[in-house]
């Protein structure tokens, strides 16, 4: 049984319950979300909580009952509310993370029936999305809130409607949705807690398994007996911390104590001094005792409770704090927890067996107990007058995410003075354990509370703290920079004896949209806000995903073997250990495959397996084939590879350059007489801007199930793959056999980005390698570290320019030069590097521009296609050209942009594309007004003089982006539309569904042209078996293509019958089709869109290399705090040209989702790697996502009004890529904040600010007395602990 330790392996292996997704392994995405109830004997009450399932072991669930998501509603049976309200209102895209958000809401409401938004917010704290951008999840969720309390996180999505038909008759259409007619929360209906269940519990339990034995005990006792026999075993409750450690860096214990069930750690005794909790009381049952207090108590005996309730509302999610616990916080002893610099501060009393004090933390991981003690509770004293304590915490998301630095303060003074009787200040984040700060807070003692002390505090902690330049977790500067910046905050707060809480009062959001006219039918769902097509069954669990298919008779698990070298020749690959384990079947390698293991991409060769040498961590060189993914996981690192070393080995752009290491490939576009322009203007800027990389972070890892047909060599995968016919192509080239015996099947992507097109077709040919050489079915599915360490994500960029231009604003000349950092292959570097060079003019007519591209070669694992291919990172330069040139001439960013827009009629791009700007130029002025953005710089100025800490900017962006694909051979999109003779519909076609909605459109195109309902349409899959030759589901142009074929097949339909029609016009559909059949009319159509010829003459920079474009115009308002380099985003005003929108509720999640993954992209998301080239950030606990609380408490998103587009589906527009460069608002208005603080302090606002802008990027910027006590070191004096490549 313990073979298959954890809940969500048991969900989904045993009882085959495919609802609770895996998503990370590690507790750090929530999708894997469940309820477990358990029967609480001394308070005779049911206790509901939502659990990781990833991280439960199951064996420690004894007594308790679990609730997965098909337990609550299905669609065969009966929806529950929050399934219904959370399809209802748009909430499920891709479908991924659904599941996890409605276990969530639904364990809240099991506890609080009417819950208020903060409840919400804090009950979905632990679960990501990354599709819809929160907004819709939180629009169904509030809907069972009480009415007073549903107005403080994001308001009601209503919708003005406005139209965009010229002579017909207006009227106000629906919302986005309507909670009409929904099921009411009846919580008598809930599940019961099964009454066995509530009998006392059994003694001690003991679990055995293949490797593992797990011991239960339930009293102190039996417990300190074990610990004695035992010294080793860990002692686990949450296993919040051994249980990451085990499953993803493959630490194995032999034996467990489970330490659960002993009631006497449980405990929690309030006294005369304090409160004694439990070892093993939960942070969610701390922060509830604490928040009691808090109620309760007079304000002055908790304010080290009031410190605490500050860091536990920040720490983790939900769901990891109703696993951990206080003890086990504790003796992990890691510095990034944040509890434990905060009970230190407050001088709690930690009581084990042995009578004594102890020295806890000795080291990174380690305490001072001794083997055979336990740690019984800890005392937490009340606050005392007098006595001021305070919590600080700084982390890359300011929830659900672990503190670069974390503090906790304490200080007392003599009664009626300010002289200081006692100080207490530790750090974590600044050290390999806990960090109490002695000596400063000895020489402290007996002074005044003055800004003598202060600055003789901040010295002698500069003095005290000690960081190496090549430390553990990097950002050193950063990391001394914040050290005294907390002090400096505490310092503040209690010279003011106040806490600062801003408020910002959340307005009503809307959503204008197009009107449909009174002339069409109201059975037309054209127009309208139709729900996902497959919304309910996500969220019921039920939308199966490749890897919910049930395991094949016989299927096996591959797992690859990975390199750990970045250059290197490989002498010798040796899986004989593997081979020898319980389990392994096969090994495979080059040699292995049976057709080509080297083939072309864009004309660069790209390996299967790595033959004779590896270009980059993470190559994969081989795959082990065994029963069961945990025996190939663990067969795979027994895999014995030997290197030999080769050089140059390098990773960076600067680095590449150095080297002059660049792909073939060169591109440029130029217009005009460069260096005439440059004679004649009245200033020159040269300068240069760095954009990291981003991972795609689809909530589904990549993967597939290749099952052997046996008979002619057919072969099907069930693969997760936005281009299946080119999956279906790399396989047959693979193999050596033909593609007509190949059949690719996708059902649904559980998120994409890009991510899938290219690389899942490696790992289908690895995969269906083994399943030809086994002859049994195999599936692969990554692990979450393994996918970001193998299949890379968006291209980093560094943006060289150099910029001529008048005094008032007018740029005359701009010349170029974007480098990318390709990786160890080109893949598809090159059409991304075009698609940044064709999209550096943004909405600007510069008349001498001249843009250069150069893909570097470094030794990383290759970089590929992201939402958006290139093109923020195109746009991204250009913006930033304008804002160097408005600081430059001392003019406002938003009066230069307006200065250099395209303003005719007729514009052509700077390679020659004939458009009109009108429409970019209509979003910008309604974003300006709607945003009211003169009125709220004129605020934020004044904000500015009268906070010194804290700054507020903001920043407005135009867009003008193509769709459709610069390669015109791509521009094509083909269905298959078959009716049957009961009446009922199937499509067929070759898109493919990954959150976006695809589907729904196609459905509501069908209904429109067969004027059937869409509950009469069905889309099965997409299947190379039904449609060949596919282009990819990507450029936005996938509803284009698709549509468009779809609206074809359907005409030729509908041509067919009209004489039937017209002969029988009283018959109903059914009886039209039949009468159709007993004629011998066909009923089966292909439907195919000749799309436009596109395409680049790049020798003479002219040629349409877009279908259209797309336009927009964004606001963002942020606010930072100087000391920390925290930001919050305030609020953003988005309207975009989305032309007559299929579907707005679904193009409204497409500009939400692409604007929230755009603010981890341009100010949070982080790839860090070493020295060595090794990825560092390789799951959620260290690349965080935008969370709940990143999203702007406004976001507004507004559709243009009479928008037309006559070259699309009704005259839509694709939307999928465009909103991601939106969210350059935010960088750009918080370089406005960071401009604001550095006037203040007189320094230039000119500064370099590298995207992402971090918290670590954003305080460095911020110069102040802090950060110069913290110099940066040279370089070549030290071995940094990360690169930025």
């Amino acid at each position: 049984m313990l073979r298959q330790n954890h809940l969500h392996v048991s969900l989904l292996y045993i009882v085959l319950l495919t609802g609770t997704k895996y998503g990370c392994g590690g507790g750090g995405c929530g999708a894997c979300t469940v309820m477990v109830s358990r029967y609480d004997q001394i308070h005779n009450r049911v206790l509901h909580y939502t659990v990781n399932a990833c991280l439960q072991p199951i064996c420690t669930l004894h007594g308790a009952a679990v609730v997965t998501v098909e337990g609550i509603g299905s669609t065969k049976t009966k929806l529950h509310p929050v399934q219904e309200r959370i399809a209802k209102a748009h909430g499920s895209q891709c479908g991924f993370c659904t599941p996890g958000m409605v276990m969530s809401m639904y364990t809240l409401l099991r506890n609080k029936p009417h819950p208020t938004m903060e409840d919400i917010r804090e009950a979905l704290g632990g679960n990501l999305c990354r599709c819809t951008g929160y907004r819709p999840i939180i629009d169904g969720f509030k809907t069972f809130c009480v009415v007073s309390n549903a107005f403080n996180l994001f308001p009601k999505a209503s919708c003005l409607i406005q139209s965009t038909f010229l002579l017909t008759k207006m009227h106000i259409s629906e919302e986005l949705f309507h909670m009409d007619n929904v099921l009411p929360l009846d919580p008598s209906q809930d599940l019961i807690f099964p009454p066995e269940l509530m009998k006392r519990a059994c003694g001690s339990l003991c679990f055995q398994g293949d490797r593992l034995k797990l011991i239960s005990p339930v009293d102190l006792t039996n417990l300190l007996e074990l610990k004695t026999e035992y010294s080793e075993a860990p002692v686990v409750v949450g296993n919040t911390t051994i249980g990451p450690n085990m499953q993803l860096k493959g630490v194995h214990h032999p034996l467990i104590i489970y330490a659960g069930r002993v009631s006497d750690l449980h405990t929690v005794t309030w006294g005369k001094d304090g409160v004694s909790m439990g070892a093993v009381c939960t942070l969610s049952s701390l922060k509830e005792e604490m928040e009691r207090a808090v109620r309760e108590m007079e304000a002055e005996r908790t304010r080290g409770y009031q410190a605490l309730l500050q860091t536990l509302r920040c720490l983790a999610g939900k769901q990891i704090r109703n696993m951990a616990t206080i003890g086990g916080n504790i003796l992990s002893a890691n510095p990034k927890y944040d509890l434990n610099s905060v009970l230190a501060a407050l001088d709690c009393t930690l009581q084990v067996m042995s009578k004594g004090t102890v020295e806890l933390f000795t080291g990174f991981g380690k305490t001072a107990l001794r083997p055979d003690e336990v740690l019984l509770s800890i005392d937490i004293p009340y606050s005392k007058p007098w006595e001021f304590v305070s919590a600080f915490r700084q982390a890359q998301r300011r929830e659900f995410a672990f503190s670069i630095v974390n503090a906790g303060m304490k200080v007392v003074f003599r009664e009626g003075t300010n002289i200081v009787e006692s100080l207490n200040i530790y750090y974590g984040g600044v050290g390999a354990t806990l960090v109490k700060i002695g000596r400063t807070c000895q020489k402290l003692v007996g002074r005044s509370w003055g800004e003598e002390l202060l600055a003789d505090a901040c010295c002698l902690l500069e003095e005290e703290v000690e960081l190496s330049d090549s430390a553990h977790g990097g950002k050193v500067e950063y990391r001394k920079t914040l050290t005294t910046s907390f002090f400096f905050k505490f310092y503040m707060q209690v010279l003011q004896e106040l806490r600062e809480r801003v408020h910002i009062q959340d307005s009503v959001c809307l959503f204008p949209l197009q009107l449909v006219s009174n002339a069409q039918s109201s059975q037309d769902p054209v127009g309208h806000p139709m729900m996902h097509q497959a919304a309910f069954h996500q969220a019921t669990g039920e939308a199966q995903y490749y890897d919910d298919i049930p395991p094949v008779q016989g299927e096996l698990f591959v797992f690859m073997v990975t390199s750990t070298r970045a250059h290197a020749k490989i002498i010798n690959i040796d899986p004989s250990e593997a081979l020898g384990m319980t389990g392994v079947v096969t090994f495979l390698s080059a040699g292995d495959v049976p057709g080509q293991n080297r083939r072309m991409l864009f004309n660069n060769p790209e390996e299967l397996f790595a033959e004779e040498e590896v270009s980059c961590v993470g190559q994969i060189i081989g795959a082990v084939v065994a029963e069961s993914r945990e025996q190939a996981r663990r067969a795979a690192q027994r895999v014995k590879v030997t290197y030999q070393d080769l050089l140059p080995v390098f990773f960076t752009i600067e680095e590449a350059i150095q080297h002059q290491s660049f792909f073939d490939l060169k591109r440029k576009l130029e217009r005009g007489d460069m260096d005439k322009a440059f004679e004649t203007v009245d200033q020159i800027l040269e300068d240069e801007i760095y954009l990291g990389g981003q991972e795609h972070f689809y909530m589904e890892t990549q993967g597939l199930i290749a099952v052997p047909k046996g008979e002619n060599g057919e072969l099907e995968l069930f693969v997760a793959s936005q281009h299946s016919a080119y999956t279906q192509e790399v396989v047959g080239i693979t193999l050596g056999i033909d593609s007509n015996k190949i059949t690719c099947h996708v059902r649904r992507l559980g998120g994409a980005f890009g991510g899938k097109v290219m690389k899942i077709a490696s790992l289908s040919a690895i995969t269906a390698i083994a399943a030809v050489k086994t002859g049994r079915a195999v599936r692969c599915v990554l692990e979450r570290g393994d996918d970001m360490l193998i299949t890379s994500g968006r291209h980093p960029f560094l943006g060289k320019y150099k910029v001529g231009y008048n005094n008032d604003g007018t740029i005359m000349a701009a010349d170029i030069t974007y480098y990318s950092n390709g990786g160890c292959t080109l893949n598809e570097s090159s059409v991304i590097m075009e698609k940044a060079l064709l999209h550096m003019d943004n909405g600007y007519r510069i008349p001498n521009l001249r843009g250069r591209g150069l893909v570097c070669k470094t030794y990383l694992p290759s970089y590929t296609a992201f939402r958006g291919f290139g093109g923020p990172q195109g746009l991204m330069v250009m913006e930033s050209v304008l804002h160097e040139v408005a600081v430059k001439c001392g003019l406002p960013p938003q009066k230069v942009r307006e200065i250099n827009m395209y303003r005719e009629e007729e514009c052509y791009t700077h390679h020659k594309q004939l458009f009109s700007p009108r429409n970019m130029l209509r979003c910008w002025d309604e974003c300006l007004d709607k945003a009211g953005y003169h009125d709220r710089l004129q605020a934020i100025q004044q904000f500015n003089t009268s906070n010194r800490w804290k700054k507020r900017g903001i920043s407005a962006v135009p867009m003008k982006f193509g769709v459709g694909f610069s390669k015109g051979f791509y521009n094509q999109g083909a269905a298959l539309v078959n009716i049957y003779k009961d009446g009922s519909v199937l499509v067929a076609h070759g898109g493919t569904e990954m959150g976006q909605g695809i589907n729904t459109k196609a459905l509501q195109i069908a209904s429109r042209i067969l004027k059937v309902p869409m509950s009469s349409i069905h889309i099965k899959e997409t299947c190379t078996g039904n449609i060949p030759n596919a282009a990819p589901s990507a450029a936005s142009f996938g509803t284009d293509a698709v549509g468009m074929a779809v609206k074809d097949a359907c005409e030729k339909l509908m041509g067919r019958l009209k004489p039937v029609m017209e002969n029988h016009p009283k018959y109903t559909w059914q009886q039209w089709i039949f009468e159709a059949y007993c004629q011998k009319v066909s009923l089966s159509a292909t439907g195919f869109f000749l799309g436009p010829h596109t395409g680049v003459d790049w020798e003479n920079s002219e040629g349409p290399a877009y279908y259209y474009f797309t336009f927009g115009a964004c606001c963002s308002e942020v606010e930072i705090d100087c000391l920390t380099g925290d930001h919050k985003n305030l609020r953003t005003d988005i309207v975009m040209d989305v032309g007559r929108s299929l579907n707005p509720a679904l193009d409204i999640g497409q500009i939400e989702g692409g604007f929230v993954q755009g603010i981890g992209l341009y100010t949070i998301e982080e790839l860090q790697f070493s020295p060595e080239g090794v990825l560092m950030t390789r799951g959620p606990s260290q690349y965080k996502i935008p969370a709940l609380c990143d999203i702007p408490p406004q976001l507004n998103v507004h559709l243009l009004a009479n928008a037309q587009n006559p070259h699309a589906i009704y005259s839509s527009k694709g939307i999928g890529e465009p909103p991601v460069f939106l969210a350059s608002t935010i960088f750009f208005a918080i370089k406005e904040a960071v401009a604001a603080a550095r006037r203040e302090r007189g320094l230039g606002d000119s500064f370099p600010l590298s995207s992402p802008a971090t918290s670590e990027r954003i305080r460095m910027a911020c110069e102040d007395q802090f950060t110069e006590m913290a110099p940066s070191p040279k370089k070549g004096t030290f071995k940094p602990w990360s690169i930025n490549i």
